[in-house]
């Protein structure tokens, strides 16, 4: 379980979140929604371990405390996020970045290369990804929407026990959206937490969800099943402020 007490999050001085409180059981699917500014991204950030977040409050990983760890020993402990803008970053290679990942979790260093190359081509393929886009570095040359499936990719590869999803679905055309939901919805396997932070519900056609929050000025105001999001879509925000 994935339980989260009291956060409270600040940056450059400035407070974005305040005892923010929330916990996902292994196997669920919470979807955190909400407008521009009301914190989702924070959230985000400070979970994986953001260095210029300064963070008080309590998140639990299990019977681990993680709080404090930085963003590498989060990482190590099964946390993956997955970035709203993915940035490019040259001399890196995509599968030399997912091996190293993989063998800081603790993957026998002498794992057959060519299986490794062989499990990679079919989670590429689950995002139709092509092959050449294995041996570029990571992100360079790359649409948003690559981009975005580049990221899910190295999701399946490192099987996180925590997966925050930042805005995934943003970018990406019907087509797109279509593959990398099947991609998440496959990864659904009961044991793994997923955080799925979104302005829309249109990923929520493909994932169903086990509970929507929503979420303005660093707080979550209320939270429903997967009919939830519908409501939402409908109505906005603005009437819940009131």
């Amino acid at each position: 379980m994935l339980k989260i007490e009291n956060l409270t999050v600040k940056t450059n001085g400035k407070e974005i979140l305040r005892n923010f409180s929330i916990s996902i059981a292994d196997g669920e699917v919470h979807v955190i929604m909400g407008p521009n500014g009301s914190g989702k991204t924070t959230l985000s950030y400070a979970l994986a371990g953001h260095p210029n977040y300064a963070v008080s409050g309590k998140i639990m990983l299990g019977k681990e405390n993680i709080t404090a760890l930085p963003a590498d020993g989060k990482a190590k402990k099964g946390v993956f996020l997955a970035f709203q803008n993915p940035v490019p970053v040259e001399g890196v290679g995509l599968l030399n970045f997912v091996r190293k990942a993989r063998a800081a979790q603790g993957e026998p260093a002498d794992k057959d290369i060519m299986k490794f190359m062989e499990e990679s081509g079919k989670q590429a393929a689950k995002v139709k990804l092509p092959d050449a886009f294995l041996n570029r570095d990571l992100n360079v040359g790359l649409s948003g929407g690559e981009r975005k499936k580049s990221e899910i990719m190295q999701m399946l590869a490192l099987k996180p026990k925590l997966v925050i999803l930042d805005e995934i679905d943003s970018g990406l055309d019907v087509d797109a959206l279509k593959t990398v939901a099947k991609a998440i919805d496959g990864a659904l396997d009961g044991k793994r937490m997923f955080l799925i932070i979104t302005h829309y519900a249109n990923i929520l056609k493909y994932v169903k969800p086990d509970y929507v929050h929503v979420m303005l000025d660093g707080r979550i105001v209320k939270s429903g099943d997967a009919k939830f999001a519908k409501e939402i879509e409908k109505k906005g925000y603005e009437w819940m402020r009131e």
